[in-house]
């Protein structure tokens, strides 16, 4: 596609309007085209400090227990992120062609243009592999914080290289210096300054309004910005940030890939997430290659493991055994099954992975549960439907659009075949939520009935329960 094509494809301006407040004026790539193709006027374009806040999600392990990870997001303003998502479409073009003319085409599978595959696909190509070659080994790894860890020197070696050139031009430094050296607004100091609370409505009325902040305060209080100081990281949730995640690694993949080739093997790498399969050959090979993986990986400034999370099997004939801890001593030495990309692999059959299970469970209880402890009536004694429940949370939603996340569950299910047990555990969804609907129903004057809720309000004792549930059933299976 030509960037002519781009700019104008209904798609494209669809993708780039967004309902958010920023600093400026909503737009979009339909309205804005001309300026931001213009590369002298990008050159000297002003670009807006990100709003930044943190995401919060709890994590549960079944030894270590529950934790909080915490992920930060920048969104940019509406103009800069025009400007974002079309060099994020020309560098995805020209890396496209850079990885076709490598070798590595088949090895990053994320924030790509031209695979329209998804993350079905790909998990299955892996799995495949595996059982194809019968005796393997199996590497699984991610890298720690890699957006905050990108050392921008080396990121614009690798975009000059994609560009072939020795300097970057100046349109292209604009927007490498932006989203290197940026600057970002704290979203809370945002509300304050707006008179809002620090939560949902506060942000919803924050977003309804024509700009977060007037140009006559945005002045006044640029106190606020904070600029990043330090000589690597980028900002997550831009446009170009994915991109540019690929480009770094430009040079490391080849060099993995030609070496995994070599020996025979797979290596598919998803952002910052990987799996590396090799033949089955001798330990001490075994364990040559995987030390080599990791001299490789150091090759990039700043890409470190993440040790803890890194985990190594040996498969052989529809038996999977962790041997972590052979290779390495950090390793992660718990865990029975691959993990990838949101699917499971026990050495027999492919599952959906059990915290992705656990997730849909949790909220579709959370929500009947809601509705069950108010009886099925509102305070005012209005009923209560349950058809926003049944469409987002039972197969009564899935065949429409959006769809929900049973209908992932059938593209799964199409994808990989029958064989597997991707609807294993989803099975009994609509008895489970008539079964918590029914619980702790109340009756019109209030008083409950005594029957016991099937809802777990600790999610860890349900995740867990999710958990030995699947490595019963692999036991069984």
């Amino acid at each position: 596609m030509t960037p002519h094509d781009w700019l104008n494809s209904e798609n494209t301006v669809k993708r780039s309007k967004k309902p958010y407040a920023h600093f400026d004026l909503r737009t979009d790539i339909g309205k804005q085209k001309f300026y931001i193709s213009n590369s002298h006027k990008v050159a000297a374009h002003g670009f807006y400090p990100f709003i930044h806040y943190q995401i919060k999600t709890i994590k549960f392990n079944k030894t270590k227990g529950p934790r909080v990870k915490t992920r930060d997001i920048c969104y940019a303003a509406h103009i800069d992120r025009c400007i974002y998502q079309y060099y994020s479409f020309m560098l995805n073009e020209l890396y496209n062609e850079r990885v076709r003319i490598d070798g590595t085409s088949d090895v990053a599978v994320a924030y790509r243009t031209d695979l329209h595959k998804s993350n079905i696909y790909f998990s299955k190509r892996a799995f495949d592999y595996i059982k194809e070659l019968g005796r393997c080994y199996v590497m699984i790894g991610d890298f720690t914080h890699f957006f905050d860890n990108l050392d921008h020197d080396y990121l614009k070696r690798q975009w000059c290289s994609l560009l072939k050139c020795d300097r970057l031009p100046d349109d292209h430094y604009s927007v490498f210096k932006n989203v290197t050296a940026y600057s970002k607004w704290e979203l809370t100091d945002l509300l304050a300054l707006n008179g809002l609370s620090d939560d949902w409505a506060g942000r919803k009325n924050l977003n309804s309004q024509v700009r977060v902040l007037m140009p006559r305060q945005f002045k006044e209080n640029r106190s606020h910005i904070v600029k990043n100081a330090n000589h690597y990281g980028i900002p997550q949730g831009s446009p170009i940030s994915a991109t540019l995640a690929n480009v770094y690694m430009l040079e490391v993949d080849k060099l993995i890939n030609d070496m995994i080739l070599g020996l025979g093997g797979k290596y598919m790498r998803y952002s910052d997430d990987f799996i590396i399969i090799l033949p089955d050959v001798a330990e001490l090979n075994a364990a040559e290659a995987f030390g080599k993986i990791h001299t490789l990986l150091k090759t990039a400034p700043r890409l470190t493991l993440e040790q803890s999370k890194t985990q190594y099997f040996h498969y052989a004939d529809g038996e999977l055994e962790n041997c972590g801890k052979q290779f390495h001593a950090e390793a992660d030495g718990s865990s029975r099954f691959i993990n990838f990309l949101g699917f499971t692999f026990d050495g027999r059959q492919v599952s959906i992975r059990a915290k992705t299970i656990s997730k849909y469970y949790y909220r579709m209880y959370r929500k009947a549960n809601n509705i069950a402890k108010a009886g099925g009536y509102t305070p005012a004694g209005k009923h209560i439907s349950c058809e926003n429940l049944y469409r987002r949370y039972s197969e009564r939603g899935a065949d429409g659009k959006p769809g929900n996340f049973l209908t992932y569950v059938s593209r799964a299910e199409r994808e990989y075949g029958s064989n597997e047990a991707i609807t294993r555990d989803t099975k009994r969804h609509m008895q489970k939520i008539r079964k918590t609907l029914d619980g702790k129903k109340k009756d019109r004057k209030g008083g409950a009935l005594n029957v016991a809720s099937p809802f777990k309000s600790n999610l860890f004792i349900f995740c867990a329960a999710i958990n030995k549930e699947q490595e019963k059933t692999s036991e069984i299976d």
